[in-house]
């Protein structure tokens, strides 16, 4: 499981965009997000770093926190 430090997140508009965005690159992937810590958990086939390249693409820059 991946974990993403997403500083810009700030409500559920932004953690349901970016559970859209990753679902869309791994339909099958689990997605869990900490709104209020603004950080995003995922399991997924993709790599860390396509996950957060692609969520950054969205407007949303992703830090991966080593886990």
């Amino acid at each position: 499981m991946y974990t993403f430090n997403v500083s810009k997140m700030s409500c559920g508009g932004c953690a349901s965009n970016i559970t859209k965005v990753i679902k869309s690159m791994d339909q099958n992937a689990i997605v869990e997000v900490d709104l209020q810590g603004k950080i995003v958990k995922v399991e997924s086939v993709r790599s860390e770093q396509e996950l957060a390249t692609a969520i950054t693409n969205a407007g949303y820059p992703a830090l991966a926190v080593a886990n």
